[in-house]
């Protein structure tokens, strides 16, 4: 019997992620959710959450065509990490290559399509952490690394330190023997016109719960549009940014950088479930709440141990994707 209910388990992933790689207008509906109910035998053992940055996204903004753009990259994303969590991988190397995606992918302000600096390039920031043992390793202010999402894994595994910056950072990634790409790689026509008219956005992130039970986190981005020599933001703060224990919950966040950083936002979460004995939902949801008294405006991704999901978020929407137990979502607006 629990031979062939894994069998079926498996029968249903197969044809769920072929249903979502048909391409079919009517699973991508613009500002819905794409709501795969699950039957009480196929409940998921894994979580994954999925963050594309929080904003101005209100309806009317994008065309139906974007719409539909951003939504099938978040789709292709989450049906990603899916089948890696299905066949047995381990949480550390679905955040790794579900961030690797949308690095790759120009509509987001991480890796390819990163929003512009002051002195008109892509300076990429990075982190992840391991929920299992509490390690984490982040870069900020790479330049020629293809993906820093890989840089910032290997800081983690690779030396005894956390967070390496700027050309130190660059050139030993690049040592490591990561992709090297010119500057102008990252930068696409869109970027540069939204260069022009001081436009901020953007961050990708990604939470899981593997089928261990091991949680881990992790965050990409280009950072701050027009953002001065030498900025960093949350996404490569191991604690900002960044939080994964599995003790608790892993956090991945997207914002206004600087009050995410000022309270520690990510690990706020964790520490007001250890210490505050708040739900995931009550940790994300006032954590916020502060950052918002503040000034600050943002969103945040979140599971905890037991496979729950929280993605509050205080901007008009947030490009975000998950799969749990629960079911299947995408979704932009509120």
């Amino acid at each position: 019997m629990k031979k062939y209910n894994m069998f079926s388990r498996y029968c249903l992933a197969l044809v769920v992620s072929l249903c979502l790689m048909s391409g079919s207008s009517n699973s991508l509906q613009a500002a819905s959710i794409v709501d795969n109910k699950l039957t009480q035998d196929s409940l998921r053992s894994f979580t994954i959450a999925i963050h594309g940055g929080a904003g101005a996204m209100r309806p009317g903004r994008y065309s139906k065509q974007r719409e539909e753009a951003y939504l099938a990259s978040l789709d292709n994303a989450l049906t990603k990490g899916e089948q890696l969590l299905e066949s047995g991988a381990a949480a550390m190397d679905v955040v790794e290559q579900v961030i690797m995606l949308l690095e790759n992918d120009s509509l987001f302000n991480a890796g390819r399509g990163a929003v512009l600096t002051a002195e008109g390039r892509c300076e990429l920031d990075a982190s992840v952490m391991n929920g299992r043992d509490k390690t984490g390793g982040a870069v900020s202010g790479v330049t020629n690394v293809k993906n820093p999402i890989k840089a910032a894994r290997l800081v983690m595994e690779k030396t005894p330190h956390v967070l390496l910056s700027a050309e130190a950072a660059n050139t030993w990634a690049l040592e490591m023997g990561l992709e090297r790409v010119p500057n102008a790689y990252f930068i696409t026509q869109k970027r540069q016109q939204k260069y022009d008219r001081m436009d901020k956005k953007g961050t990708v992130g990604c939470v899981v719960r593997d089928r261990n039970g091991n949680l881990a986190a992790g965050t990409s981005t280009g950072g701050m549009t027009d953002k001065a020599w030498g900025r960093i933001g949350d996404s490569p703060i191991i604690g900002a940014g960044t939080y994964a224990d599995n003790a608790s919950c892993a956090v991945s966040a997207t914002g206004h950088g600087e009050y995410f950083i000022k309270e520690s936002a990510a690990f706020q979460v964790h520490a007001r479930m250890m210490f505050g004995g708040e739900s995931l939902e009550e940790a994300t949801q006032s954590t916020l709440a502060v950052i918002e008294e503040l000034g600050g405006t943002g969103g945040l991704i979140a599971v905890d141990k037991e496979g729950n999901v929280s993605m509050p978020f205080t901007t008009a929407g947030m490009f975000r994707a998950v799969s749990s137990k629960e079911g299947r979502a995408v979704k932009i607006y509120k």
